[in-house]
């Protein structure tokens, strides 16, 4: 039997770095944290894009190796993949598809909603999660996903997703030119990642 969550992530002006630093964490946002002058770590936990429909869905790759550092303490002697980098998979593949969808169109994709969160195995090194997600709804401030990930055709981790998609000149006029370097870095690891389509 999984382990089932529900969780919902506030957006608010005044906690949207909080939140942020706390979740996200990963390549969605190092680039925010950089223009923004803060020190970041950065998680891309999408190797590799392996099919893409926009508007529809998407499947990702993402091999889990010994050397990513926070296997290190996450348990000595038993190294998993936490269950936190496995919903930010979920994340980050469907920023992808949603971004795609878009254009482009959006500097910042944030995770507002986690519904149905179930853990169903372990993703130890050497391992590879295969995510899929498809897109149940969208429109200009907000988009929403069912996403999964299994591990040797198992069940690994599965979820009900929102992401809020917005601007940072929404809220801040001046910010305008780092939307734009945020957009352009976006497309860049796009191209990287995003395998034979």
């Amino acid at each position: 039997m999984g382990i089932v969550a529900d969780f919902v992530v506030s957006s608010g002006p005044s906690t949207l770095g909080l939140t942020v630093a706390r979740f996200l964490g990963g390549c969605i946002w190092a680039g925010f944290f950089r223009l923004a002058g803060k020190g970041s770590m950065k998680f891309c936990l999408v190797d590799r894009i392996t099919s893409l429909v926009p508007g529809h869905s998407i499947s990702t790759i993402k091999h889990v190796s010994m050397a990513e550092e926070y296997l290190q303490d996450h348990f000595p002697g038993f190294s998993v993949l936490p269950g936190v980098m496995m919903v930010e998979c979920l994340v980050q593949s469907c920023a992808w598809l949603s971004r795609v969808t878009d254009d482009f169109k959006f500097s910042a994709l944030l995770l507002k909603q986690a519904r149905a969160v179930k853990f169903n195995n372990f993703l130890k090194p050497g391992q590879t999660l295969e995510v899929t997600a498809t897109m149940r709804s969208t429109d200009d401030t907000s988009a929403e996903f069912m996403a999964s990930g299994t591990v040797g055709g198992l069940s690994a981790v599965s979820a009900r997703l929102i992401l809020s998609k917005e601007n940072l000149a929404g809220r801040n006029p001046q910010l305008a030119d780092k939307d734009a370097r945020l957009i352009a870095s976006m497309k860049e690891l796009f191209e990287q990642i995003k395998g034979v389509q």
